[in-house]
């Protein structure tokens, strides 16, 4: 009975909607059909004053005149409504903006030949203010009515009295009650088995839309509430229990994740709190590590002035001394011209003499100064001291943009070997050292005089023969090349892989200053210069790892090929490939000869030219048997000789030899020796070969590299399987620099 009482009220309410609608629609066709003539007689003061006392019977009554009392032109209230010739009104404003070419009505479109007089109309203008007055109060009992509305909404009513707000809701009979009628369910025994709830507001919502019955059940599998007879017919084999009950689990696992939350929340602004903590910590560890940087670099700059400060007061030494040699000199000359004029008056006076006893008595001996032809002395400031001076703040300064080049993560990289095995010294260790009182133009104990710096050094009498310069702090000390003899072989004879270098004393000292006023005193940033000498104590004895070489890499077949003739059977005649070269790259001696410039060759865009390195591949390539060819290096530094896949990127970062899984290099890069692939480094004993030779096995899988001497040394062995052909490739860096590829003959 509760469900059919309510599906009548909801015919009823809708029937009184459908009757409101077609009332405001007649009113509309009302409005439409009304004349021009009608709008004339709103100027009738009968009109008014009948239009005013139905305002105030019917408040609405004149809001539905909204149309009628709108500009036409900009479709809002009438603003100082003026009337026209025509009948027409509108706004002040909008009639004189549109009469700015032409006087005719918006409207109905009339002409007019002078621009009309226009004259406020006074009762349409009342009307107007009465009607935003009212259309102002309407709006705000709407929204009152509006939310009076909503709230009596929110409200759920008794459905038996329909008034008083309900208390609980019957599941059972579907229908809420309110205190007064809800007495039968709490009384009568017949009804205490009806499941009472809160009050809810849409039953229809817990009604099975299939089969119109209670949805008394909630299916877990499916998660959806069902009645009893969706469970019979759709969900036979789901489990199931009461909405109450799977309530209450969601509502536990609610609180769960809501337990976490609140757990992960404080865990999150514990650690915002730390990130807080470490951000102050690093800004001061960033204001000390500023501190110190700033402290070691200025010791670095007192040391530069007080070489510059010493630099300088040598040359103001040698030119004190060579100015007070001229003068000394210019004072002797002075004297001599007197002494020669005096001479001089005393002839002239005896060629005046008339008497010729006396003259011909008359003894003359001229001075010494005349016996000799004046000379002007040859005094510079090319002392051995100022050269030297001038030549190592020249090399400093080489040898700082060389160290500047590489990242700052690569340059402690270029340091002594020592640095490797102990670790790297701290930048106080070098920059403050211990203070000793010296006299002027003087050197300290610990460090070499200026001068000693500027020495050759000879390292054997083979061609061929080398000696690690590479090793930092050893046979690199200038004292140690040419102030000390050689007692027998150098370190490289013990390289099992090394050449047997004969021994030789090297010149003297005398001879080799000598040699360097020969040779106009060329410099040699490499040789000449030794910071770390300077820093570091010297080794009289070479490093261990010269003496016991790592060549577990390298196949016994080819650790046995002690003569090169051995090689030159799978000798290989190889030309380089111009399509291939960067446009850096200068080619010549008939495509065997690539150097690098810093102007670019006018080569034709291809796809398979290097764009990004200076690199370039031959135009042969190899996929089986044993290849075996030489190239000479005309540097130890910034060169690169390996292989590569025709399939190598040519245009991006990743072209480099060695950078990539297509291609393999050995590098030589700020004096060190590395081998590349895939972008993965292994750092390499350095013996500064002048003429590499690598031979390819394609079918072992190997390509071994060679310092190639009287006899060829392997020094790296790559060993991987060939996917496909292999170019021999060549990365050259430094502007100057180029590789020859030999002529090889058996």
């Amino acid at each position: 009975m509760c469900l059919e009482e309510k599906k009548k009220k909801k015919k009823k309410k809708k029937k009184k909607k459908k009757k409101k609608k077609k009332k405001k629609k007649k009113k509309k066709k009302k409005k439409q059909n009304k004349s021009d003539e009608d709008t004339r007689g709103l100027e009738s003061p009968a009109h008014w004053s009948f239009m005013m006392a139905a305002m105030d019977q019917s408040p609405f009554s004149l809001l539905s005149l909204e149309e009628d009392l709108s500009c036409s032109i900009c479709l809002c209230p009438f603003d100082c409504p003026v009337t026209i010739p025509c009948g027409h009104n509108f706004c002040q404003d909008c009639i004189l903006a549109s009469w700015k070419d032409s006087y005719s009505c918006p409207q109905c479109r009339t002409h007019f030949p002078t621009k009309p007089e226009l004259k406020k109309n006074t009762v349409l203008s009342t009307v107007v203010e009465t009607f935003n007055l009212r259309s102002t109060k309407s709006e705000a009992d709407l929204g009152t009515a509006e939310d009076s509305q909503a709230e009596s909404q929110d409200v759920i009513r008794c459905d038996t009295c329909m008034q008083a707000e309900a208390a609980q809701t019957c599941l059972t009979c579907m229908a809420s009650f309110c205190e007064e009628h809800l007495r039968p369910h709490r009384e009568n025994p017949t009804f205490r088995v009806h499941q009472l709830s809160e009050p809810v507001g849409d039953l229809s919502e817990r009604i099975c839309p299939d089969h119109h019955k209670l949805m008394e059940l909630f299916c877990s599998q499916h998660c959806r509430p069902i009645c009893s007879l969706c469970l019979q017919l759709v969900h036979k084999g789901c489990s199931f229990m009461s909405p109450e009950e799977q309530r209450n689990l969601k509502e536990s696992d609610l609180r769960g994740k809501l337990a976490i939350l609140d757990e992960k929340i404080t865990k999150n602004e514990r650690v915002i709190s730390h990130i807080g903590d470490m951000e102050d910590k690093l800004k001061d560890s960033a204001t000390n590590r500023k501190k110190a940087l700033a402290a070691e670099y200025q010791q670095i700059r007192d040391m530069l002035a007080r070489e510059e400060s010493e630099a300088l007061n040598a040359v103001d030494c040698e030119l004190q001394s060579g100015q007070t040699k001229l003068k000394g000199l210019s004072k002797k000359f002075n004297e001599n011209v007197v002494h020669m004029s005096k001479s001089k008056e005393y002839i002239d006076s005896l060629l005046s003499q008339s008497q010729t006893l006396a003259f011909l008595q008359a003894s003359v001996n001229l001075p010494k100064a005349a016996g000799f032809d004046p000379y002007t002395p040859q005094i510079n400031l090319d002392s051995k001291k100022v050269k030297a001076m001038q030549a190592f703040c020249a090399d400093l300064k080489e040898h700082l943009a060389e160290m500047f080049k590489p990242p700052v993560e690569d340059r402690l990289r270029i340091r002594k070997p020592a640095m490797e095995s102990t670790g790297p010294h701290p930048l106080s260790e070098f920059n403050n050292p211990p203070k000793q009182k010296r006299p002027p133009r003087s050197h300290s104990p610990g460090r070499p005089p200026i001068e000693s710096l500027y020495q050759p050094v000879y390292m054997g009498s083979h061609p061929h023969h080398y000696a690690p310069q590479h090793q930092q702090g050893y046979n690199r000390d200038p004292h140690f090349m040419a102030g000390q003899k050689t007692k027998g072989p150098g370190p490289g004879s013990q390289h099992k892989a090394g050449p047997k270098a004969k021994s030789q004393k090297p010149k003297p000292l005398k001879a080799a200053k000598d040699n360097i006023e020969q040779k106009n005193e060329e410099r040699s940033t490499e040789h000449l210069l030794d910071l770390s000498g300077i820093i570091q104590p010297r080794s009289s004895t070479p490093p261990a790892y010269l003496n016991k070489p790592e060549m577990s890499d390298i196949p016994p077949s080819i650790t046995s090929a002690e003569k090169r003739t051995e090689l030159l059977k799978y000798g290989t005649v190889l030309t380089l490939d111009p399509k291939t070269a960067h446009k850096r790259i200068a080619l010549s001696e008939g495509f065997t000869k690539a150097s690098v410039s810093d102007e670019h060759t006018d080569y034709p865009d291809c796809p398979e030219r290097f764009s990004v390195c200076s690199q370039v591949l031959t135009r042969q390539s190899f996929s089986q048997g044993r290849h075996y060819w030489e190239a000479q290096l005309s540097c130890n530094n910034f060169i690169g000789v390996g292989l590569a896949y025709r399939s190598i990127d040519r245009k991006g970062p990743t072209s480099r030899l060695g950078r990539n899984d297509q291609s393999w290099c050995i590098e030589w890069f700020n004096v060190k020796l590395s081998a590349w692939h895939n972008s993965s480094e292994t750092v390499l004993d350095n013996p500064n070969p002048q003429r590499v030779g690598v031979l390819l096995d394609c079918d072992e899988g190997t390509a071994t590299f060679y310092n190639v001497a009287d006899r060829v040394y392997p020094f790296h062995t790559f060993v991987f399987p060939y996917a496909q052909a292999v170019f021999p490739a060549f990365w050259i860096f430094s502007s100057g620099s180029s590789i020859s590829l030999c002529k090889l003959q058996a």
